[in-house]
């Protein structure tokens, strides 16, 4: 399922996947001191998050309890894929081209690449 999501909707997920479910008072309590959203805020980016199928709602007693429907992973996935299009034309050698060539990589975040690329197969030189 490739879901894109808005930086907003980014934060406002977040607060769903740390702990499921959450009511709209909840989302709104957790999100005021950073975002300073309001109710009606969060409610419509709940519809918006919902029309994109990446949450779900069940009645509850009281209130409506709100569901992450996409896993961080997999919402994480599509993003990176978008930025890589975006950015680099879908190329993951030339973002780490880029990387290398501003000296941005750490000796631990080479390490956790060899890890990776093994990992998947490839050597690591």
């Amino acid at each position: 399922m490739r879901i894109n999501l808005s930086d907003s909707e980014w934060k406002l997920m977040g607060r769903l996947w740390e702990a499921p479910p959450k009511t709209i008072t909840e989302l709104t309590a957790a999100m005021r001191a950073e975002t300073g959203w309001t109710k009606n805020t969060v409610i419509t980016m709940l519809s918006r998050l919902e029309a994109k199928g990446a949450v779900r709602h069940e009645e509850g007693p009281r209130a409506k309890r709100y569901y992450p429907v996409v896993e961080r992973k997999d919402a994480a996935r599509v993003e990176t894929e978008n930025f890589l299009d975006k950015v680099y034309g879908g190329s993951l050698g030339m973002m780490m081209s880029a990387m290398v060539d501003s000296r941005q990589l750490t000796a631990e975040d080479i390490a956790e690449l060899s890890a990776i690329l093994e990992k998947a197969g490839g050597e690591a030189k």
